[in-house]
């Protein structure tokens, strides 16, 4: 695990130009998100923690995949049906639209499921 943004700056630099224009509109959503979060390398892809782990995108010769958990794509089951997806990942095609809106929404998913993780864990700590 590398935290760091130039990591994923070096990231990015390895995909043609086409491939780093959408993989850098997804960063800059998800950083729009949660301004906050932690951005860095993990699994050998981009990703972000914010209270644990947030989302993660990684591109493929295809599509880019984006991973916001089990939980979220169940949560958007709905919103998802014209998207490829499977337990946990979406996949975005380098020749679509990226559907800004339901990234954000995915993202802020996360981080609120996150920031219930932490409080039920605060609450039953010892001495509380």
């Amino acid at each position: 695990m590398k935290l760091d943004s130039s990591a994923v700056d070096d990231y990015l630099a390895m995909y043609s130009h086409e491939k780093q224009q959408l993989l850098q509109q997804l960063r800059t959503v998800i950083r729009s998100a949660v301004a906050d979060a932690e951005e860095g390398i993990f699994w050998n892809m981009p990703g972000y923690r914010w209270n644990g782990p947030l989302v993660y995108f990684a591109a493929y010769k295809n599509h880019v995949g984006f991973y916001p958990g089990p939980d979220a794509i169940a949560a958007f089951a709905n919103q998802l049906r014209e998207l490829k997806t499977s337990k946990g990942a979406i996949q975005f095609s380098y020749d679509e639209v990226l559907p800004e809106g339901l990234i954000k929404s995915l993202t802020l998913f996360r981080m609120k499921a996150n920031e219930q993780k932490k409080a039920v864990k605060k609450a039953n700590k010892p001495g509380n």
